[in-house]
């Protein structure tokens, strides 16, 4: 028998990177749920602007200002929502950075960035809900990976470390919350068309897809609790037999699906706003020389 959507309205969810891309769409269609949302971002006005055109009133919708490297802000990003909205009962970890280049050519300052963001804003998340979530007995943590969380790709390597990261790491707590009524899902979309997608090709056979999309599965696993959420949803068979496929094999069909070429081939002119926003996106760190050379 299958099982019964969960009604969604008036819990509270809270958003990271909430202001624009997937995590504006999700808070969209969360409200449209009849949710509570808080959106945390570090843009503070793009996020105030996102949540006043979400609708809803400020019991419904509120922005705040997030700094997922700084454990500090985002402990003050929960608080303030549990305040003002009342207690949580869904985390997004949705907040992360794809800054690409050859791995040989990539700086530190770079690389730090993006575990900082990708790794360090999931973990921050992840220990301040979760024993709140298991106070309570109930809760659902939902991680914005990425289908480059199940692969290598070339041109993004430091990009495809952290995702394999918020997988695994998602994996193992799941295993340690079994038994409990706090569920875990992971997110992991192909190439989806926001400002950090720019300039990236499709592979054969796997579209790119909308924010919307994302949005819509998140939605679906939050009303019925499922781990792996891919997007599209013909990625989850694609990854099955590829794990069965042996390492010659498996490379064969990246290739022959230009895999391979997404991140490596993208465009750097059409890249070069969102290289420059995503350098600048942990105060306090410098863009490095790997950005650098985009304003020259």
């Amino acid at each position: 028998m299958a099982k019964q959507p969960r009604i969604l309205s008036g819990q509270v969810v809270a958003i990271t990177g909430g202001a624009r891309g997937i995590g504006k769409e999700t808070a969209r269609a969360l409200v449209a749920q009849g949710m509570k949302v808080a959106i945390g971002d570090l843009d503070l006005a793009a996020t105030e602007k996102t949540a006043a055109e979400l609708g809803g009133g400020r019991d419904q919708v509120k922005g705040y200002a997030l700094n997922v490297t700084d454990r500090d802000s985002f402990t003050a990003f929960i608080d303030g929502a549990e305040r003002d909205l009342g207690p949580l009962d869904v985390l997004i970890n949705n907040a992360g950075i794809m800054q690409l280049g050859p791995f040989l050519e990539e700086d530190d300052l770079t690389a730090h960035r993006q575990v900082d963001i990708n790794v360090h804003g999931v973990l921050y998340g992840m220990k301040i809900v979760l024993p709140r979530f298991a106070a309570r007995g109930r809760g659902h943590l939902v991680n914005i990976a990425s289908s480059a969380g199940k692969g290598g790709f070339p041109g993004g390597a430091t990009y495809c470390g952290t995702k394999h990261f918020v997988v695994g790491v998602s994996e193992a707590v799941r295993g340690e919350l079994r038994g409990t009524d706090v569920e875990v899902s992971c997110v992991m979309p192909g190439v989806v068309n926001t400002e950090l997608a720019t300039g990236l090709k499709e592979a054969r056979g796997v579209k790119n897809v909308q924010p919307q999309d994302v949005a819509e599965a998140i939605v679906e696993a939050l009303q019925v609790p499922r781990f792996d959420v891919f997007v599209p949803k013909s990625i989850g068979p694609i990854t099955s037999v590829m794990g069965l496929v042996p390492r010659r094999g498996r490379e064969a069909i990246v290739r022959v699906m230009k895999a391979d070429q997404v991140l490596a081939s993208a465009d750097p002119n059409a890249r070069k706003a969102y290289e420059l926003r995503a350098a600048a996106s942990e105060p306090g760190l410098e863009p490095g020389e790997q950005v650098k050379q985009l304003t020259e």
